[in-house]
């Protein structure tokens, strides 16, 4: 049974994630920024499910955060990076907010829980960081978003190469577009028609691109987890597909 910590397990991937492990009979620990949805995923799972409150863009937080966790935990086996903010905006309009939060969740967040899990990783612990299809695909509206998944690639290329002695496996996973079931975009409509006007002029309809499901991607982040200790996936791309008629 593996100890599996995510990050952004409120909602989207992370709670899909979170369901998924817990349902394959490993622990799954719950952080996220708001407690409330942390801790019904945690009822709706438990015995296997803990929630712990975090704000990964703070350091204190953080350590706070996996101090709790260490305290019932002292050893976990795996790290998902999921945490994220995806809002799209032009640099010009951008408020303080925008920013730090874009760089704070998304980049230094990841950099925090990667730095506090290593006291709780050994050998055949396993770190996997999110990214995004935007990173390779010139979106308007997202360069701070595709800035901060840009700088979690090189990041985690360098963590795989400095913790590789280590015994401790770490994989990117870039990822494309994904939505639940009767979900829908939940962003400013203005800042919506604004983004999808800027990206057909760029040659992107966002109406013609498929949408992938949590769930469907839950399988590779079960297989990355599962793979024998002498094979290692430092990075791998998905992309989402129009099902066959």
């Amino acid at each position: 049974m593996a100890i599996i910590v995510i990050t952004g397990a409120g909602a989207g991937l992370g709670r899909a994630l979170a369901r998924r492990f817990a349902a394959d009979g490993e622990t799954v620990v719950l952080l996220g920024r708001t407690f409330a949805k942390l801790e019904k995923l945690a009822a709706e799972l438990a015995p296997r499910a803990t929630a712990i409150a975090c704000d990964v863009a703070s350091p204190d937080s953080v350590r706070t955060a996996f101090a709790a966790i260490a305290a019932i935990h002292p050893r976990i086996d795996v790290l998902i990076n999921n945490a994220a903010v995806f809002q799209p905006f032009t640099l010009a309009e951008a408020t303080d907010a925008q920013i730090l939060n874009t760089i704070g969740i998304n980049l230094t967040g990841t950099i925090l829980c990667t730095r506090a899990a290593l006291k709780l990783l050994g050998p055949g612990g396993h770190i996997l960081n999110l990214s995004s299809e935007s990173v390779a695909i010139n979106f308007p509206h997202l360069s701070l978003y595709q800035a901060s998944k840009a700088a979690v690639e090189h990041f985690t290329h360098s963590m795989h190469q400095e913790l590789e002695p280590a015994g401790i496996r770490v994989t990117l996973v870039r990822a494309g577009q994904m939505m639940e079931p009767g979900k829908v975009w939940d962003a400013d409509p203005a800042a919506q028609m604004r983004f999808a006007q800027a990206a057909m002029a760029a040659g992107l309809n966002l109406l013609e691109r498929p949408i992938s499901q949590y769930e469907a991607v839950t399988n590779v982040f079960r297989a990355l987890i599962d793979l024998p200790a002498d094979v290692h996936a430092s990075s791998i791309s998905l992309h989402a597909r129009k099902s066959a008629p």
